[in-house]
């Protein structure tokens, strides 16, 4: 940078403070996680004690990595990419903390209060209104200086990365408050304004599209971003990411309605939700083939670069479960598929293989960069964290495949006479195995995070500090 363009001093409290909190509300959640899943397997686990019941504590682990691990590494990385990619400081002084301290509040009071029994019922919204008045209070002001940020941009070019973080910002937001309008009747419990079919239309229409856009969109900014980075090697085709961005967008809203096959919702919005679910796969192929042909000429590199192996396996995984999504999607699969373990496989593909492992190489990525640290303390670490997290994944969503085939086969078999051949209770015998085999895998995912918070700790508190020659190549960069 001249003296006419002197580089920008950015602001990486906040990235600090949500990039450390991704670790510390990843270990949160996945140990509820892994309780669950024990419970499954040994009952007697919730200690016949409410708090501790699945009902409660299944919406506590779901918001603990939507919203607290995977909200907090969104967030972070948000503030640290439309800094550099726009080449500004963030805006909105005060509104800044507030982000931060607004949501960990809101995290605090969804861990008091569903394990409590304090639910809305809507999947992904269960927290009542009291607390969905501070999200929608906490989301403008992230809005607001994510937005005021690219308004001070000091070139004229918003980088793509920064599309897919503001639609992922404004969607979220609309379908947060269009799903969430209710008539409260105490501080603690409400009733939602739409009744009936129309109540399960807009829950999965913000159901599906909270994938769509908080767990896909959102990430795809952040791949956009830091797989060139990590590679060093610019997006494989630009023209193919802006693409990508508008046909996603265009299309994913419209998906939902493959959560309600063969329910009372009109069979005409069903076959729109199948079809746009299958056009869907177009896009979300062409975003993985985009970063994965990133690499090109740098293949060698996932030998010797762990973190960089934790960014491209994710695009795997994304591919997978945006492969498998559209098929589920189709009615015939459907009916073998619905109401079974093989969702819940589906959905973890996505969660653990996609958005968990993208969110851990980038906090491997940022920890360094945030902390003027000339690398991570431990390299083999991080190795053993993929491998870890790679097993435990693979080990999880493989035990629910094979699960939710069998639950589908069983429940539909029946007799010469018409009488059903299995009864629920054998179905649930036959899938023990299986959960067994998720609560190892599970264990061992944990156990990676365990070890990834081991190395950050070590990297702030012992990392070697960068040095200034390569401090300032890191500010020019």
């Amino acid at each position: 940078m001249d003296a006419q363009h002197p580089q920008p001093q950015y602001d990486y409290d906040a990235v600090r403070m949500f990039t450390v909190m991704a670790v510390v509300w990843g270990i949160v959640g996945m140990t509820v996680g892994v309780l669950l899943a024990a419970q499954l397997v040994w009952p007697v686990l919730n200690f016949d004690t409410p708090w501790l019941s699945f009902g409660r504590l299944r919406p506590l682990h779901t918001n603990a990595v939507i919203f607290a691990f995977g909200g907090c590494a969104l967030m972070g990385s948000s503030f640290f990419v439309v800094q550099r990619t726009c080449q500004a400081r963030l805006f909105g002084g005060p509104l800044i903390p507030f982000v931060f301290w607004g949501w960990q509040l809101v995290i605090v009071l969804a861990a008091i209060s569903l394990p409590m029994g304090y639910t809305s019922t809507k999947e992904y919204a269960e927290l009542e209104w009291p607390i969905d008045i501070l999200i929608t209070l906490v989301w403008v002001a992230y809005a607001i200086v994510f937005f005021g940020t690219i308004m001070r941009r000091k070139m004229s070019h918003i980088y793509v990365a920064n599309w897919f973080y503001g639609a992922f910002i404004i969607t979220v937001a609309v379908l947060h408050i269009v799903n969430s309008l209710a008539v409260p009747v105490s501080l603690t419990k409400s009733y939602s304004i739409y009744s009936g079919a129309v109540d399960a239309m807009i829950q999965w229409w913000y159901g599906h599209n909270a994938v769509g856009f908080y767990l896909t969109a959102g990430f795809l900014g952040m791949m956009y971003y830091f797989v060139p980075k990590q590679a060093e090697r610019p997006v494989y085709s630009y023209r193919l990411s802006i693409v990508h961005f508008w046909a996603l967008v265009s299309v994913y809203i419209w998906a939902g309605p493959h959560h309600l096959h063969y329910t009372a919702l009109p069979d005409w919005a069903q076959s729109l939700g199948m079809v746009m679910s299958l056009i869907l796969l177009a896009p979300s192929w062409g975003g993985m083939i985009n970063g994965m042909m990133t690499l090109s000429g740098a293949w060698h590199k996932l030998r010797t670069d762990p973190i960089l192996r934790f960014l491209v396996v994710s695009l795997s995984f994304y591919g997978m479960s945006t492969f498998e999504g559209p098929m589920m999607a189709i009615k015939t699969v459907n009916s073998l598929s619905h109401y079974t373990d093989w969702t819940i496989g589906h959905v973890h593909s996505g969660a653990l293989g996609w958005v968990a492992m993208i969110s851990i190489g980038t906090i491997y990525h940022l920890i360094p960069v945030l902390f003027d640290k000339e690398k991570m303390h431990s390299i083999p670490a991080i190795n053993l964290h993929f491998w870890l997290s790679t097993i435990g994944t693979v080990l999880y969503i493989a035990s629910m495949w094979v699960n939710g085939i069998v639950q589908g086969l069983m429940w539909r078999a029946y007799n010469s006479d018409g009488s059903l051949t299995y009864s629920f209770a054998e179905s649930v015998l036959a899938s023990h195995p299986g959960y067994i085999v998720r609560f190892i895998g599970g264990c061992i995912f944990l156990f990676g995070m365990l070890v990834m918070a081991w190395n950050v700790w070590q990297t702030i508190r012992n990392g070697e500090a960068l040095s200034k020659a390569n401090r300032s190549a890191e500010v020019a960069a």
